[in-house]
């Protein structure tokens, strides 16, 4: 998949290098975090829908503004029987009794069914539901007689899915292709978005990284091969997700019971392990836990913490997230080629707000200024 990751990167580097010509002061402003999006969007939909890319992004698109939707009905609290504005005091007088009013929704109670009430904003949700579901049948169709004729399945991770599976189990090809498209680029994006505001804050490690990639690459594109090299640029990276990892929170349902350590733990029970939480603790990582050091993976991942497995931004295990190294990969190639081509520093409008939606998010955006070298 490394062509992918560098034909996209190498896109965005003369996106800019053109808005850098276009600069009239020699530097201009750019929001990452939407560019970022955009980037990692664009080689998702290439590794996993290569032979119908455009359609792929759109799918990306879509997701995008369904994720959003939903993410916003899982905060909004419905009164039976009560319609009110979203900023009512009834509704914000319901907020003080969430916890009563979550715990059936989750459980399956009649308050669930809410979400049939045909809202505008539900009836997006059931619109951009179908139009995806329309879009990925479709694509899995064409892929699955593009195979039978002959065809490569090594394209696209849909075609390994395909070539693997049943085709009787269509219905979990379209859920694992929309699982692709989020865990493929979010997570990725909001990783190199705390990088780039990271770097612009400390203008010492940035050189340091810079130096690195010039010795290791010099102006040359980044060879996957040799990113193994990049000693300072995956502390920084690992130290970056410490910080900001891209999920706050990882959640298991416990199905039988089971012991850990003195805990008994039985079954039907839902174990939230609060990454974000863990990844600040002192006792831990020591009395500057939220202080940004890379030093401390240098000596690797298990020697960084009191603990060694206390750092898991892609969860742990035979349950750790399947895309880390894609998304590793991706995160050190497009960080290699930005630092070859451009110097960046911390814009005046931009606001310091992390905010836990799905992935841990700049709440604001992250405004950065470039500089070409």
């Amino acid at each position: 998949m490394s062509p992918a990751f560098l034909t996209s990167c190498g896109q965005l580097i003369k996106r800019w290098d053109k808005q850098q010509a276009a600069a009239s002061k020699g530097y201009w402003e750019l929001d990452v975090w939407s560019e970022f999006r955009s980037l990692t969007g664009d080689v998702i939909s290439k590794t996993a829908f290569e032979s119908c890319h455009e359609e792929g992004k759109r799918v990306f698109q879509l997701q995008e503004e369904l994720s959003f939707l939903a993410l916003e009905a899982c905060k909004a609290i419905y009164v039976p029987g009560i319609r009110c504005h979203e900023y009512d005091p009834i509704r914000k007088l319901s907020l003080l009794f969430s916890p009563l009013i979550l715990k059936p929704y989750i459980h399956g109670s009649p308050v669930r069914h809410s979400r049939y009430i045909p809202t505008r904003r539900n009836r997006r949700i059931t619109y951009l539901n179908n139009e995806i579901k329309s879009m990925l049948r479709e694509q899995i169709r064409r892929k699955e007689a593009a195979i039978e004729k002959g065809a490569s399945v090594k394209d696209d991770l849909l075609g390994f899915l395909l070539h693997f599976t049943r085709r009787s189990r269509r219905h979990h090809h379209r859920r694992q292709c929309r699982l692709f498209y989020f865990i493929g680029h979010e997570p990725t994006a909001v990783t190199l978005t705390w990088a780039m505001v990271i770097l612009s804050m400390h203008h010492d490690w940035q050189q340091k990284a810079r130096e690195e990639v010039l010795q290791v690459f010099g102006s040359n594109p980044p060879d996957v091969h040799n990113l193994s090299h990049l000693k300072i640029v995956t502390m920084l990276l690992n130290e970056v997700q410490r910080l900001y990892p891209p999920v706050g929170s990882l959640y298991r349902h416990v199905r039988q019971r089971v012991k850990l350590g003195g805990i008994t733990i039985p079954r039907g029970v839902d174990v939230v392990a609060p990454v974000i939480y863990i990844h600040h603790d002192r006792e831990i990582w020591g009395e500057d836990a939220d202080e940004f050091n890379p030093e401390r993976f240098s000596q690797g991942i298990s020697k960084a913490g009191k603990e060694h497995n206390a750092f898991f931004p892609f969860g742990w295990g035979p349950r750790g997230c399947l895309g880390q190294h894609f998304a590793m990969m991706e995160a050190k190639i497009a960080l290699t080629m930005i630092l070859q081509h451009f110097s960046s520093e911390l814009s005046p409008s931009y606001a310091h707000a992390p905010y836990i939606g799905v992935t841990l998010q700049p709440q604001y955006g992250a405004q950065i200024i470039f500089r070409g070298l």
